[in-house]
């Protein structure tokens, strides 16, 4: 499954061009948010979900690279969100906001966790999330390259929902292209988070997302046999 970030979509044609990835098959679109403390860059705030949910039927994910995630729940829902990612570095606990965002505001909810971060940290609350965010890069940027040893932190939080939340969704992000996607697959990753891949992709953001996910599709069915 392919979640199109547009954080490298061109804004001058948005709703054109997530309309583009929608035919051509995307699973859902993805919502970088930082806020300059968390991560070193500024990006886009609920008004930016509250335009395209008109323009989409998609879910909208919205990945909350911030500092206080709880603060953006109510606008980002409001706005019209499907699914919020917070981030384990900046919850002592997750659990209350992960409860929140279920129970309280009906949302499907993500757990992310930086490269830097043992995959363990996140084995206490990975029955309380749909989705495990596992970063292939150092969020803050688009274009990183994917870092290689990302491919074993997959491996283990496979085995660790395997035991623990089998539905639960592997999505990873950052530096997912033609040459990454079929490895960070094959390891156990089902959604697969492409900005410059999709967005930044010569011919065209519609081809480059079917080529992606039929190299998805081909690594998670060889893996699957193996």
């Amino acid at each position: 499954m392919i979640a199109p970030s547009i954080l490298s979509a061109d804004f001058s044609r948005l709703g054109e061009q997530v309309r583009e990835v929608a035919t051509a098959g995307a699973n859902r679109i993805h919502v970088d948010v930082m806020d300059g403390h968390f991560v070193p860059n500024l990006s886009m705030g609920a008004v930016v979900v509250k335009g395209l949910r008109p323009v989409t039927q998609l879910p909208l994910e919205v990945h909350l690279m911030v500092e206080d995630p709880g603060r953006f729940l109510d606008g980002f829902v409001k706005a019209g969100s499907d699914a919020l990612i917070v981030h384990l570095e900046v919850l002592p606990d997750p659990r209350p906001m992960l409860e929140h965002i279920r129970k309280a505001l009906g949302k499907k909810v993500g757990l992310a966790f930086n490269p830097d971060m043992p995959v363990e940290r996140a084995e206490p609350y990975l029955r309380d999330i749909d989705l495990a965010l596992c970063m292939t890069v150092f969020p803050g940027f688009g274009g990183q390259a994917y870092i290689p040893e990302s491919t074993e932190r997959i491996k283990k939080l496979r085995a660790l929902l395997d035991q623990h939340n089998p539905t639960c969704e592997i999505e990873v992000d950052g530096g997912i292209d033609a040459k990454t996607i079929g490895e960070a697959a094959s390891a156990g990753a089902n959604v697969f988070v492409a900005g410059t891949a999709v967005f930044g992709a010569k011919n065209g953001p519609a081809a480059a997302l079917k080529e992606l996910a039929q190299l998805a599709k081909g690594a998670s069915s060889s893996a699957g046999s193996s």
